[in-house]
């Protein structure tokens, strides 16, 4: 093979069911790194070439066209996979063949594999923030709510974990909705949260669904002010589905927003809407989607391969200055060093950033410590 020869990539996305909203943006993430990456020369004159598939929502399509990317496309690594379900289909393909899987979502935490990077946070980096938040500023009555497959249960377990450990705290009910539900799925858990009164509801709703709690809540007639919704996985993404008006006032947890003031930040968002336009909205994931993109390439420089053996030892421990802020692999665990936030959605349909850590929080799936990382208060109260 040539040096000059393309270097080809596996992008594993969903664009239609479900989750393509958030599927649909990480692959917009991905491409604007491929497309800053090639501007710039490509990988040492190699033009980066990305093999693109749309996985549709559905883990075993995950898993077939994961097979597809390595055996006829002779990928050697795949940047992929949102909901967790997605990603437990994948991993065996790629241990069997001993490949390199980049997943750039938030997870629940509580696995390792020699053959994934995790760019996402886990829940060290967004669960234990968002429950310290949210006991402290309204109180530890909690009602969880989630799509039926493994992260919601996952992370409803940590998170009520996380809030019996304030006094008099109490878990109201924990229930889960079908990934394709619908609006009265939703009327009558608002029902029941009206007739149980949380100080807070945690949800771990995904895709489409989303929509449909928060505007059953707003037809409601509840008040964020009062009893908020806190989230892990609702983005600018959703909140673009749903409408700014339905969304604001209500709490996310994510190492990444729009509304970082950073020149990295701002810089990218300018390549991204210059090349892009409206095709998605930027989320946490998007920026995880994309910043990973760039940790493959600067590793690749270095290892002149991208079999595992060669570059993984480049991947580990390598850093880059992200959108969020300067982030780092830990080699022990292959998660990411990431910077814990919490967004309350405004009025123009962005996270207006309350809490934040001064510095990057390590990466602990195991929930070994529970340490919140230093903290700083950006403003004094939480009006919109």
């Amino acid at each position: 093979m040539s040096n000059k020869d393309p270097v080809k990539i596996g992008l594993l996305f969903s664009d239609s069911g479900a989750t393509s909203t958030i599927g649909r943006s990480q692959l917009q993430g991905a491409l604007l790194a491929v497309d800053d990456i090639n501007k710039q020369g490509g990988i040492d004159g190699r033009e980066l070439l990305p093999v693109r598939y749309d996985a549709q929502s559905d883990p075993a399509m995950y898993a077939r066209l994961a097979e597809r990317l390595i055996t006829r496309d002779k990928v050697n690594v795949i940047f992929g996979c949102y909901m967790s379900s997605s990603r437990k289909a994948v991993i065996p393909i790629i241990e069997k063949w001993n490949k390199l899987l980049f997943y750039p979502t938030l997870y629940e935490g509580f696995e390792f594999s020699n053959n994934v990077i995790y760019t996402g946070a886990a829940p060290n980096q967004n669960s234990v923030q968002l429950a310290e938040f949210m006991v402290s500023n309204f109180g530890a009555r909690v009602y969880l709510v989630g799509s039926d497959y493994i992260y919601p249960y996952e992370s409803n377990r940590i998170m009520g974990e996380l809030v019996q450990q304030h006094p008099d705290s109490k878990k109201l009910a924990e229930v889960y909705v079908p990934l394709t539900a619908d609006f009265k799925h939703f009327q009558n858990v608002i029902r029941d949260v009206q007739a149980k009164k949380p100080d807070f509801i945690f949800s771990t709703v995904v895709g489409d669904s989303t929509t449909l709690l928060y505007r059953a809540y707003a037809e409601a007639g509840l008040s964020p002010k009062q009893m908020p919704i806190a989230s892990l996985t609702t983005s600018e993404a959703e909140i673009s589905q749903m409408g700014a008006n339905i969304a604001a006032g209500h709490f996310t947890s994510a190492p990444y927003f729009q509304s970082i003031e950073s020149e990295a930040n701002r810089s990218c968002l300018a390549r991204y809407n210059a090349g892009f336009g409206d095709l998605c909205v930027p989320n946490m994931c998007w920026e995880a989607s994309f910043f990973q993109v760039h940790i493959f390439a600067n590793a690749m420089r270095k290892s002149g391969s991208d079999e595992i053996a060669a570059i993984l030892p480049f991947v580990l421990g390598s850093e880059f200055e992200a959108p969020q802020g300067r982030i780092r692999i830990e080699p022990s665990n292959h998660h990411t060093c990431l910077y814990p936030r919490i967004g309350i959605a405004n009025s123009k349909g962005q996270f207006t950033i309350v809490r934040e850590a001064r510095r990057a929080v390590h990466p602990d799936p195991y929930l070994v410590t529970h340490s919140l990382g230093d903290w700083a208060a950006r403003i004094d109260n939480l009006e919109i």
